[in-house]
């Protein structure tokens, strides 16, 4: 973290069955990823807790742990650049056909094909929040047509509700929304029949925003492409049909890494021990209506 505010201090949790012995003093928590529920559970127990800072951006691993009273809030910024690094990338390698070439490679087939490129195309980008806008300067160099969608329409950004009169336009279409009980399921067989015939679907937000049957209908029939990073269920189990899906660039949930493990979360959980040290308002809360 760089050090702590002036009159904190700090011990560890490594998310194992025992708190170390300041648990009865800790106000405020960053837990690690990865912990059981049944760890998560004990939060209940700590006496003092006022705030839980993620290092991560989803929440829905840890909010139905989170006492009563409780503030809690994510790492919304601390993996904008790299999430969208890697939504350019898979959508490059799918136009430009990465994949095909690299199994003729294994199979020492010289594989001509054309390619498509990334210029002139389409790109609805459904949660543009603050990684949405990273992606969008990104993209700003492909000469490519971003369309950005919010939950509510704001200056320059649709609203979710448009979505049916958008999908139709789009080549290729982004997920970077958070699951909650509105996103959840909001890629179903109607969503994916409004998109147009060879368009790409990529998902960077999180599996349960997509029905996965739906999608693998789309797949099989061979009228949708897909880049998934996240999926549902997670992992993915042997056998389960999307391994042999075709059409599809999986990557096991790993567009937030950054190559500097921690650093960015850190740096964000340091602010924010200043603002709440100072009595500032906090960052990144995480309200009653989610994110």
């Amino acid at each position: 973290m760089g050090g702590l505010p002036e009159g904190f201090r700090a011990d560890v949790w490594t998310g194992g069955p025992d708190f170390p012995e300041s648990a009865d003093t800790v106000e405020v928590i960053v837990p690690p990823f990865d912990v059981a529920d049944e760890e998560l559970a004990r939060l209940a127990g700590l006496p003092r807790l006022k705030l839980v800072q993620l290092e991560s951006v989803g929440v829905g691993w840890i909010s139905p742990f989170v006492p009563e009273g409780v503030t809690l809030c994510n790492a919304r910024g601390a993996y904008d650049g790299a999430v969208a690094e890697w939504v350019v990338g898979v959508v490059l390698a799918h136009l430009r056909q990465l994949p095909r070439f690299e199994q003729a490679r294994r199979e020492g087939r010289w594989d001509y094909a054309r390619t498509d490129t990334l210029e002139g195309k389409s790109v609805l980008i459904v949660g543009h929040g603050s990684i949405g806008s990273a992606l969008a300067r990104m993209l700003a160099g492909f000469d490519v047509q971003v369309v950005g969608v919010a939950r509510r329409a704001r200056p320059g950004v649709h609203g979710v509700d448009e979505l049916p009169e958008l999908l139709p336009e789009a080549d290729i279409v982004v997920l970077l929304l958070p699951l909650t009980p509105a996103t959840s399921g909001l890629v179903d067989a109607a969503f994916l029949g409004r998109m147009r015939d060879g368009a790409l679907l990529v998902n960077a937000g999180r599996g349960g925003l997509v029905d996965t049957g739906a999608l693998i209908e789309e797949l099989r029939d061979g009228r949708l492409y897909a880049a998934l990073d996240v999926t549902e269920p997670e992992p993915l189990p042997a056998g389960h049909p999307l391994w042999s899906a075709p059409g599809l660039l999986l990557t096991p949930h790993v567009a937030g890494s950054n190559g500097t493990p921690a650093v960015r979360a850190m740096a964000l959980a340091r602010a924010q021990l200043e603002r709440y040290a100072t009595g500032a308002d906090l960052a990144n809360v995480i309200g009653a209506e989610g994110y």
